[in-house]
Formats: C-alpha cells, structure tokens, sequence
C-alpha cells in the first residue's frame, strides 16, 4: 500500500481507498492526521525557520511542560528518534554507574541501536536466558556479552539475574507496558526496588506510552516512578522527536562543563529540538490537556477492546486480548499472555490472516497493535465493530 493522504481517523492510498486506520503512524497521531492546530503550528514555526542548532523559545517552553507533566522529569534532553534517546539513557547509565552491562526483557522493543536490537519481539529463537539473541545481522559479537535478558513480568528471575552481576549492571530499561502485555501486581515496583538497592539505573522506555496512557505516562497510569525516561513519539504530532527525562544528577553529565570523573556524556545531533518538532509538540500536549480528552480515548477503545473479544468468542475462536484501551492488540490462543514466551505460542498464521480480512473491509491496523486516537469517531467505532465481527466468522 501505497498512502496519498491522511486526515483524522482516515488514510487514503493511491488506489483512492479509504481505510480507518488504527496504525497512525505507530502511534504516532495520537490527534489523528493533519490536525489542524498541528498543522497551523508547523506551518508558522517553519515560516520562522526550521533548524539552527541553537535553543528556541518553543523547545523551552516544551521542556518546561514535560517537567511539569512527567514524574520522572527534572532535567530533559531532546532527540530525533526513540533509537537515540534510548542509545544516550543507557552512555547515561554507564558514565553515572561506572559499569557497562545492561539488562532488558525479552521481547523488549528499544529501537534500532546495536544494544537495543537484542531479543526483542521479532526473535526467532527463545534463547537460554540471560543470553540474548541478535535480532540482526551486522551486530558485533562482543555487544551481545553486554546485555542481559531476563522474562517480562516475572521478579523472581530477574532478582535471580540481577544479584550475583549487580555490580556490573548499569541499567533495567523495560517498556512499562510490554507492546500490548501489561506488568503483572508489583512487577515494576519490584524492578524499581531492585535497581535502588543495587545502584542501578532504572530506565522506562516510554516511546509508546509516554502521554498515551494518561497525562504523566505509565509511569503516572502504573505509579512507579523511574530514575530515566525517554518518551515522545505521541506528542510528537508527526515529526520527529524523541524526549530523554529524568534525575537531574544523572542528566547532569551531559554538561560539556563536566569534567570530573570523566569527561560529560555526549549527546547531541543536528535537528534535536528544532523548532517544527517542539512547535507541533506543544500544540498536541494543548490538545491533550483538554478536559475529558482521556475519558473520550479511553472510553472508545474499551468499546472495541469488548466488541473484539466478543466477536472472536462468539465465532469458536481461542482470543486473547492485552493492552490497555489507547493501545491493544489480539492473541489468538487459549493461553493467558504475560510475556514474549507466552506470546509466541499464538497462532501467527491466524493473526496474519485477520490483519488481511480487516485491510479488505477497510480496517488497517499495525502488525502488532491497534492505536486509538482521538480523531476517532462513534461511528468508525461501529464500522470497525461490524469488520471484527464479519472478519470473525470469515476466520
């Protein structure tokens, strides 16, 4: 597929076809396509120039509102990418820490660094554990003996890793909200009090949840507060930007000013915080702060989270649905799903055939996600809820 245009809930392609789109962007278009004060907001800070490598007043004011909205933010650096914001938490970590390793959970998405792109949900083999597996080629092998993995949601193991390596570990970085599989009762409580104990740095990876799941992110929705955060691309209105948030005593070392112990943490790239990006972000935070907006998103995405599920069971079939009502997605299996090893024991065949018959009835979805925004209607919801159910009895 080929895409035209978007606007609100609706992509158009080349073709002409019209789809609700329950991708938008990766999440991205938390407002939907081309809202207009997103729009409106670009097209007047372009007109002003779009890039200086110098600080504007519209990244300040940004700054400013991710510290009065995010828990874990007392100091921020903006970058272009989740990739990136990711690859500087963790040089954050190491120079703060003094140690090297890193430990991150299976089926743990953080981007496309060498460090990051280790047993993440496109892993094609359940490695015996804390040894990762490459998720591509091209990676050097010493990265591998750098990162630990542990399973998602399960604190005994991950205290049975930790331990005995505590004093090599430098970072835990874990999306709070693991893809679609939410933290069992106490896990992420669990990981912070680890970290603390050990010196470690607490990283959550908040690219899609940060300002998805309420205002302050999961780490407002769970309660736990973690020492890094990186976050962004659902305020991001489109353009590229990535936030890394946290401890003011750990960001300070990006100070070029740091000379002791070691030099500062380098961290910079040419359109980090240009003035487009920070424009349009701050016209999608002015959005989102509107009353109710939240209660609206989360109320249209329970509905279809139920009507899914209910169209499935209704046709025969094993379905298991995870995620939280902004963002979700669908298991077909029989088998409660609490983390990667779990996740693959679903029938993948069946997946990709229900992601066909949606895209034919109108309906595009990510390949491991439907994203809600705002833009959408009551009525895409009752056009979507009638596709689950003619697509459940086609399956």
């Amino acid at each position: 597929m080929v895409v035209a245009e978007g606007r609100g809930s609706r992509i158009r392609d080349m073709s002409g076809n019209e789809y609700i789109d329950y991708m938008l962007g990766s999440g991205a278009m938390i407002l939907g396509h081309a809202h207009p004060a997103v729009v409106a907001a670009v097209g007047e800070a372009a007109g002003r120039g779009s890039s200086f490598l110098m600080p504007t007043a519209p990244a300040i004011r940004l700054a400013e509102r991710i510290v009065g909205a995010v828990p874990a933010a007392e100091q921020v650096c903006f970058h272009s990418s989740g990739s990136e914001s990711v690859l500087f938490a963790l040089r954050l970590a190491r120079a703060f820490t003094g140690r090297e390793k890193v430990l991150k959970f299976e089926g743990g998405f953080h981007g496309m660094s060498d460090y990051a792109l280790m047993s993440n949900q496109w892993t094609a083999v359940a490695a015996d554990l804390p040894r990762p597996f490459a998720n591509s080629a091209g990676i050097p092998r010493s990265v591998a003996s750098e990162v630990l993995v542990a399973p998602f949601n399960d604190l005994e193991t991950t205290r049975d890793l930790i331990e005995p390596r505590a004093a090599e570990i430098a970072a835990v970085i874990v999306e709070p909200l693991q893809r679609t599989i939410p933290p069992q009762s106490g896990f992420l409580e669990g990981l912070k009090g680890l970290a603390g104990e050990h010196g470690i740095v607490l990283i959550f990876d908040e690219m899609v949840t940060g300002f998805r799941l309420a205002w302050g992110g999961a780490q407002e929705y769970y309660g736990v507060v973690p020492d890094l955060c990186v976050l962004g691309k659902s305020i991001s209105g489109g353009h590229p930007l990535s936030v890394l948030c946290g401890r003011a005593d750990i960001l300070s070392l990006v100070d070029p000013a740091t000379t002791v112990p070691e030099p500062a943490v380098m961290q910079t790239s040419t359109f980090s915080g240009n003035p487009v990006s920070t424009a349009a972000a701050l016209a999608v935070m002015d959005e989102l702060s509107r009353p109710g907006t939240y209660e609206r998103l989360y109320a249209a995405g329970r509905r279809l989270m139920e009507g899914l599920g209910e169209a499935l069971v209704t046709a025969g079939l094993p379905v298991r649905v995870t995620g939280e009502p902004s963002v979700f997605e669908v298991w077909f299996t029989d088998v409660e799903i609490s983390d990667f090893r779990s996740a693959r024991e679903a029938d993948r065949g069946r997946h990709r055939r229900f992601t066909e018959l949606l895209l034919d009835r109108g309906v595009v979805k990510a390949h491991e996600k439907f994203f809600l925004s705002t833009a959408h209607t009551d009525e895409d919801v009752e056009l979507t809820l009638e596709a689950f159910r003619t697509t459940a009895r086609s399956l």
